[in-house]
């Protein structure tokens, strides 16, 4: 099983002074010609927003944008008209399609906010801008591995417009998570919390693993773990 690492160091990190930012590919000022993108995953960046901080207005088009909130709360606003804050355990969706703008802010006047953005590059342009939110079911809360994105918005997934399947993997507890690859597709593991080895490879918080092969992947955590699985065409 041929597996390749994207170790947390590794990343490229800003100081902005109210955030602090880690990118696992090209991004901004952060610019790896080896590091730009894995199939149509174009951003991971780990961000950590100090109290009453933010990203003010601004643009996007044709990607596939989510927050995955880990600690505190994002306020939301866009040029759609939605309005909306969104805490740990939930995620945020937004098509920028033909064009849209947006806010992020932490709303928190002492506490830290901090979240994945991710941005998924769609299967098509042009598309009609639209937001969404997913909210863990009773029964998905303690799930160890949960679909929440999608294509086709099964298994109550929030739905981008790509083939491209993420999964949470959580646990406050060691366990061993599967996932079947299928021939044709690549798989990218970001650990978030915790340590889990897969193929003989030890992660750390932070790091990354990625394969192009089809198979079986047993990911092994030796304690509490949170983390993303994105399954990608």
């Amino acid at each position: 099983m041929k597996l390749l690492t994207r170790r947390s160091a590794e990343r490229g990190h800003a100081d902005h002074g109210w955030l602090q930012t880690w990118h696992s590919f090209s991004f901004g000022e952060y610019h790896d010609p080896k590091h730009m993108g894995f199939r149509s995953l174009r951003v991971i960046n780990q961000d950590i927003i100090a109290a009453g901080e933010g990203f003010p207005p601004h643009g996007h088009r044709d990607m596939e944008i989510f927050s995955y909130v880990l600690e505190g709360t994002i306020e939301h606003r866009d040029s759609m008209g939605n309005h909306a804050q969104v805490k740990p355990g939930q995620i945020q969706v937004m098509s920028a399609g033909t064009g849209v703008k947006h806010s992020e802010f932490n709303p928190s006047a002492s506490e830290p906010l901090q979240i994945l953005q991710v941005w998924i590059q769609p299967n098509r342009i042009g598309l009609k801008p639209r937001y969404a939110e997913w909210t863990p079911t009773t029964a998905q809360v303690d799930a160890p591995k949960v679909l929440i994105i999608s294509n086709d918005g099964r298994e109550g997934s929030a739905h981008i417009s790509q083939d491209a399947d993420v999964y949470r993997v959580k646990s406050a507890q060691a366990l061993t998570v599967v996932h079947e690859l299928a021939q044709g597709r690549g798989l990218w593991f970001q650990l978030i919390t915790g340590e889990v080895t897969v193929g003989g490879m030890k992660l750390q918080p932070g790091d990354a693993v990625s394969s192009e092969e089809a198979g079986r992947f047993e990911f092994v955590s030796s304690g509490p773990v949170e983390a993303l699985l994105f399954d990608l065409a």
